[in-house]
């Protein structure tokens, strides 16, 4: 443990996760942090940090943040990743509203220097505002995000949150989980070869955990000096069209011609087929454009992005694709790299 005055205590939930592990990381590589990990699941966290001398394993979940009260009123910072995805409806509630209130307000607001909550772009407008319909038919996860956000203005340690709103997260390699998407992306080859036929009015944002964790980092080092922050992260927005197009070009697939998918037609097919579908994803199909005014990604800050663009996200998963030449396909066919650890 370090004694030096210039050390700052951090406290973090979501270690183990995707995003959490790329945090870690980059913190591991500055003495100035002493890091205090709340891990239901430490078998989980896959780099080597038991017998870290700047590392302290907290056995426990958000669920019981109790017992970590008086090491909380103590903390200099806090970055808050971990939340509950899914299942009992009450148990989200529990994690994702109640527990992060009470551990923000288990902080010191004389002592805490800053609090990095993680939240989830879908509850914003395109204005990068909340989004009410989020809150009224969301998921489970999105609406106490969206409650949990609403309600963190009664925190005294309000003045020193910044907020941050991931939008697609892809991440993943040996030493770190992949993120949900990530896990499916090599199942893009499997129907790129169709979905370039075919336009969708729609548009999105992508992030790569590590230019996450870059930008968080980087807001670390740098405290607000003008009270509640909060930023969406992502890279510029594609279009759908834009990303068939790019995802086509990165594995050789010509675009012959392509057939627009409209609204009333999507409609028809939900009936045709009596598709099931709950209130909040019947919203998405008529929303479509999930873009947000001001996303940040590494070079807003002045840095090197890891991952800006779908063919560096295709390379960094191991993902190999081909290149046109003239009028005919480099190869015979799509070569698939599977991802290392899974």
């Amino acid at each position: 443990m370090s004694n030096s005055p210039d050390t700052l205590r951090v406290f973090m939930t979501g270690a183990s996760g995707c995003i959490g592990h790329y945090i870690l990381d980059l913190l591991l590589e500055s003495d100035r942090y002493e890091l205090f990990l709340l891990l239901r699941h430490p078998e989980k966290l896959r780099l080597p940090v038991q017998d870290h001398p700047r590392v302290h394993i907290l056995h426990g979940g958000l669920e019981n943040i109790a017992p970590f009260a008086d090491l909380l009123a103590t903390i200099d910072i806090a970055i808050l990743t971990a939340a509950a995805w899914g299942g009992d409806p009450g148990y989200v509630e529990a994690i994702n509203v109640r527990a992060n209130l009470e551990l923000m307000g288990h902080l010191d607001p004389q002592r805490c220097q800053q609090v990095v909550y993680f939240s989830t772009a879908s509850i914003l407008n395109q204005q990068s505002a909340p989004l009410p319909e989020a809150g009224a038919m969301g998921t489970d996860y999105i609406r106490t995000k969206y409650e949990c956000h609403y309600r963190l203005r009664d925190l005294p340690v309000y003045d020193k949150i910044t907020t941050v709103f991931p939008t697609l997260v892809f991440g993943g390699d040996k030493e770190k989980p992949y993120s949900f998407i990530s896990a499916g992306l090599k199942d893009v080859t499997r129907w790129v070869g169709l979905v370039r036929f075919f336009k969708v009015d729609a548009g999105f944002h992508f992030a790569h955990a590590q230019d996450i964790a870059t930008v968080v980092y980087y807001l670390i080092e740098h405290p607000s000096t003008d009270g509640y922050r909060e930023y969406v992260m992502g890279n510029p927005p594609l279009t759908v069209n834009q990303a068939v197009e790019q995802v086509s070009d990165y594995f050789g697939q010509r675009i012959w011609f392509r057939i627009p998918l409209s609204m009333g037609l999507a409609e028809v097919l939900i009936k045709v087929f009596r598709v099931q579908m709950a209130p909040w994803d019947y919203f998405c199909l008529r929303y479509r454009h999930f873009v947000y005014a001001g996303a940040v990604n590494p070079a807003s800050f002045g840095m090197e992005p890891y991952c800006s663009t779908l063919a560096e996200l295709f390379r960094v998963h191991g993902i190999q694709g081909h290149s046109i030449q003239g009028h005919g396909i480099q190869g015979h066919g799509i070569q698939e790299h599977r991802i290392q650890g899974r």
